[in-house]
């Protein structure tokens, strides 16, 4: 192995910034970065940009500005070495005569993790592994989380007052939160495969639920549990102002005869039930194996309660505004049953806390 330097850190820093290139375009690939250096300057620089497209160290090598032989490769995620969609990495850069790789974090397959940089050593590259490496994994925890555990990475998000309310006792929520709490969540949407609402969201709010950052934006698949078929084929989800995908997963005690309303505006996706409801669990792992790599939970309380509940949230992003709604019918951020026992809560570890205009933004992971 070689020894990390200064200059290791450097390059591989801005690979990591390189990789955010491909953010809401690539999934359920991961996003990566890639910095090609000879003679201690960069000669090309690439990202992986869309899914099915070139990877990340094949554009920085297209894109060198002089002959790649002998020079080394920062990417945050080791090349790959099979062929998917495009033929293995490890191809290229042995045949572009590269005569260091340095990664920063292996792949997450445990049944390929290593593998492209056992051939690139074995074929005579010096490789440094593990350069920066809880950055380069934090990267793609959605991803990781993803290929070990079949199903998508959860992400709960919501708007409160001080007090825990996402409403008044009326059922008015717009708008809790700022402007700038606003935008930041349409970031988080922008990340995202998948936002996941309660029918009850669609009924008191009648959102969009799409990423409003430009044009070309990536816009996420949208999900309503909706175990009785409750949501108007009129809803805002399901007009040209909100474009993408809809899926409205059902019980089998959703009326059959309702389906045809939505004939190509979504698709009723039965899932089994759970105390009468869509059960978290079973729709994750079909979510999965559509290869759904992440889903942002936007609400509401009771669909939030369901998922902590559930125990399959991994992450946190409360924005809190200075208000104090008060009530006891004012609907809570977190809604459900809840549990009995102290013991029971839910941990959030790591937890930042930070201002974002007038609000405070709680975040956080769970283990």
């Amino acid at each position: 192995m070689q020894k990390i330097t200064s200059r290791d850190i450097f390059f591989m820093k801005r690979a990591l910034t390189l990789a955010m290139k491909g953010q809401g375009f690539v999934h359920p690939n991961p996003l990566v970065g890639a910095v090609l250096v000879k003679n201690n300057k960069i000669i090309g620089e690439g990202a992986h940009e869309r899914f099915g497209g070139p990877h990340a160290e094949v554009n920085a090598i297209r894109r060198a500005a002089q002959s790649p032989a002998g020079a080394t490769l920062y990417i945050t995620l080791e090349p790959c070495a099979h062929t998917g969609k495009t033929p293995p990495c490890t191809d290229l850069i042995l045949k572009s005569g590269i005569k260091r790789v340095v990664a920063g974090a292996n792949d997450p397959n445990p049944l390929v993790s290593g593998k492209g940089l056992r051939i690139l050593s074995k074929k005579g590259v010096k490789v440094t592994a593990g350069i920066m490496r809880k950055e380069a994994e934090a990267l793609n925890k959605d991803f990781n989380h993803w290929i070990r555990a079949k199903t998508p990475y959860v992400v709960a998000k919501t708007a409160q007052s001080l007090d825990g309310k996402i409403a008044t006792k009326s059922g008015q929520s717009q708008w809790i939160t700022g402007p700038e709490a606003r935008r930041y969540g349409q970031r988080l949407r922008a990340a995202c495969d998948a936002i996941l609402v309660g029918v009850n969201t669609i009924l008191r709010d009648d959102p969009l639920l799409s990423v409003r950052q430009g044009k070309g934006a990536p816009q996420p698949l949208k999900i309503v549990l909706d175990s009785r078929l409750k949501t108007p084929p009129r809803a805002r989800i399901f007009s040209k102002e909100s474009p993408g995908n809809v899926i409205l997963a059902v019980t089998r005690k959703a009326p059959r005869n309702k389906g045809r309303l939505f004939r190509g505006k979504a698709e009723i996706l039965v899932v089994k039930e759970k105390g009468g409801k869509v059960d978290f669990t079973a729709l994750l792992k079909s979510l999965g194996k559509r290869g759904v790599v992440s889903v942002l939970i936007e609400g509401g309380g009771e669909v939030i309660g369901e998922a902590f509940s559930s125990k399959v949230v991994n992450e946190v992003y409360f924005f809190i505004a200075p208000k104090i709604i008060g009530g006891r019918t004012a609907i809570p951020s977190v809604g459900g049953a809840g549990v009995s026992s102290l013991k029971d809560a839910a941990a959030i570890w790591n937890l930042e806390v930070r201002p974002v205009g007038k609000d405070l933004l709680a975040h956080g992971v769970l283990y």
